[in-house]
């Protein structure tokens, strides 16, 4: 049977599409739709749909709902499938997988099945990106704004920009930002590790140092043009594994969602081929 997972408040569909997206879901043979209330209720949903004897479970939402249903699936022999639905859909555009939501459920009923690495921060699971620094205080403005798309996120990027402080890790010295990337991308297209590879073992860890306006503007275009690893500001290294310091309390982003650094200790980890996804 198949399982889908739907976040119904993911990106900026109407009421009258999530609805005809619902039923479309209900309408498919041998299979059962859930959907998610809460933070990680689609971690508990898929626990529940995995006890059910689920034989693939469909995420259907942004990159923290990919992140929730993946996370409970690490380990075991049940496939992921995608139907993006976020802001950002940063792990579905690194897979070639269809952002129109017909397209998308076709792949991942009748795609192929492939295995990827994780990466983990601390205890917890990620499959794109996550990180600290400047883009850990955008993705806070954005969270705490409350409105979703990519216009929003430009919002919350030139807001922080204006205020934002460079931090200290006690192992890099002055950063503005410090990101580990198992996939190649934030999302939108924006590449912050173009050479990325899902199955390759290893993660790829990008540090920017701080600049001038103008240079960190042209950072930011280097993004969207897949150059980024020419920039004179970043330097990006292969890891296993990496053991960082940096002050409590600071945000940072896990996938996309906004988080608070509880432990001033970062340990930084590959899981090789530890989830199958279809693409």
């Amino acid at each position: 049977m198949i399982h889908f997972i739907l976040n119904p408040n993911a990106g900026t569909n109407s009421s009258q599409k999530r609805e005809r997206i619902i039923a479309k879901l209900r309408a498919i043979s041998d299979s059962k739709v859930w959907q998610t209330e809460r933070m990680n209720h689609a971690s508990e949903l898929t626990k529940q749909a995995i006890s059910e004897g689920a034989d693939r479970i469909i995420a259907i939402g942004g990159d923290g709902t990919i992140n929730e249903v993946a996370s409970a699936l690490l380990h075991t022999s049940i496939p992921l499938g995608i139907i993006p639905m976020g802001s950002g859909n940063g792990l579905a555009r690194h897979l070639d997988i269809p952002l129109s939501f017909n397209k998308a459920l076709d792949r991942a009923i009748n795609g192929s099945i492939i295995s990827i690495d994780a990466g983990k921060w601390n205890d917890r699971p990620f499959f794109c990106t996550a990180g600290i620094g400047f883009d850990a205080y955008v993705a806070a403005h954005f969270a705490l704004r409350g409105k979703r798309g990519f216009f929003n996120y430009i919002y919350s990027t030139l807001v922080t920009l204006s205020k934002y402080q460079v931090i200290e890790i006690k192992e890099k010295g002055t950063v503005f930002s410090f990101t580990v990337a198992n996939a190649n991308q934030f999302g939108n297209n924006a590449y912050i590790s173009p050479e990325s590879d899902l199955q390759d073992g290893q993660l790829e860890a990008i540090q920017v140092k701080p600049g001038s306006i103008w240079s960190l503007v042209n950072l930011g275009i280097s993004l969207f043009r897949k150059n980024l690893p020419n920039n004179p500001l970043v330097t990006i290294s292969t890891i296993k594994s990496l053991h960082i310091n940096a002050p409590e309390g600071i945000p940072y982003h896990l996938d996309g969602e906004s988080l608070l650094l509880e432990l001033g200790t970062i340990e930084i980890t590959i899981l090789p081929s530890s989830l199958l996804v279809v693409k």
